[in-house]
């Protein structure tokens, strides 16, 4: 494979690969690892497919984009601002949980105030994003492999420290891993960003997709599990945290490396995603677009919120499944009125279609039942 096809893989890698991660050993230890398995195998084979539809919509449109901008073009002016609320909810809502997982990480490495140290991992992020697409497509190949050998390093040793006690841990609560599952493998504001990596060589689209989706389920497997039976019952929202506590400064060190180094590219990716948006989809000045994806979250964590899961399973359930859905309408949309021949075209359509769709709906009426207070 072409480097450009490597960037490709690592930019979707590094931005589903983020705080999702670091929260999906602990709902697995709510719900336990068969329901956990289960979750991570249906949402990420679906998700495949739907960044694949996405693909296509990509490949047969014109000119640069983000998710708003395909939207618009193929469901007008509703589908635009659906996918713009979405996005701006769904999108913040991530960088939060970065900042607040990443100040945790931080914080369990150093000592003292998650605050600062969350000050600080904003700082280095931003600063990577204001430099635009350029620095990340040079930064994002080497960030990513680093990434991966601490992530199987981890996963070595925490099968060789399983606890047998911890295989019957959990409740047995299907849907209750979904919201953090699904967030966990979005990645489909990195497709825009992929056809740009892939502007001389769009054919390796098809394959750099299914790879870059393929390694995050293989990664969440292995990662979610093994956490779960070294953690226990002492899994934390963040996982790198109570690991730490399980295995040992020297894995505290090394996990805590992991998670800042797992939420800092996706941080670069989502946050580019978001500008992007507001600068081509919106029309807003590239300064004016910075400050506006990036200074809600700073502001919301200024204020002191320090939850990690919550904003995880909305932006998953919520945002997740009406971008989803939104997507599925424009490839059919695209089919009828695209402005070019695309490399690939996704097959079996309709069941694909009408399984994504139904999951999306599931997980919305699940999370808004949950946020009532009407189940549990």
């Amino acid at each position: 494979m072409k480097k450009a096809t490597f960037e490709a893989i690592a930019t979707l890698v590094g931005v589903t690969i983020g705080a999702g991660i670091m929260g999906i050993p602990y709902v697995i230890s709510k719900s336990g690892l068969i329901i956990g398995a289960i979750n991570i195998l249906v949402i990420g084979s679906l998700m495949l497919f739907v960044n694949l539809f996405l693909a296509e919509v990509v490949l047969r449109t014109k000119g640069n984009h983000q998710l708003t901008g395909y939207a618009a073009k193929y469901l007008g002016k509703t589908g635009k601002w659906l996918m713009a609320i979405s996005m701006v909810i769904g999108v913040s809502g991530a960088l939060l949980a970065y900042l607040i997982g990443g100040g945790s990480a931080l914080s369990s490495i150093f000592g003292g105030d998650i605050f600062w140290y969350g000050i600080i991992f904003f700082a280095f992020t931003s600063s990577i994003i204001f430099k635009g697409i350029d620095f990340v497509k040079d930064s994002e190949l080497v960030s990513v492999a680093i990434l991966l050998l601490i992530v199987f390093i981890i996963i070595a040793v925490n099968f060789l420290n399983i606890n047998p006690n911890n295989f019957s841990i959990g409740d047995g609560n299907l849907l209750l891993p979904y919201g953090v599952v699904l967030f966990a493998f979005i990645g489909t504001s990195a497709i825009p960003e992929m056809r740009e990596e892939l502007a001389n060589n769009y054919k390796e689209m098809k394959k750099a997709i299914i790879l870059g989706t393929l390694i995050p389920i293989i990664v969440y497997l292995l990662f979610g599990l093994s956490t779960v039976l070294v953690s226990g019952a002492g899994t934390t929202e963040v996982a790198s945290v109570g690991l730490g506590k399980a295995l040992g400064s020297g894995m505290n060190l090394l996990t805590g490396i992991f998670a800042i180094f797992n939420m800092a590219t996706s941080f670069i990716i989502l946050g580019l995603a978001l500008r992007e948006m507001y600068h081509y989809d919106l029309k807003i000045s590239r300064t004016n677009s910075f400050l506006l994806a990036l200074g809600v979250p700073l502001m919301i964590f200024i204020w002191g919120f320090r939850d990690f899961i919550t904003p995880l399973g909305i932006a998953g359930s919520l945002t997740g499944g009406i971008d989803g859905i939104l997507i599925v309408l424009m490839l059919w949309k695209a089919r009828e009125k695209s402005d070019r021949k695309p490399e690939f075209k996704v097959g079996f359509i309709k069941p694909l279609s009408a399984l994504i769709v139904l999951m999306f709906v599931l997980g919305i009426a699940h999370e808004i039942a949950s946020l009532l207070g009407i189940i549990k």
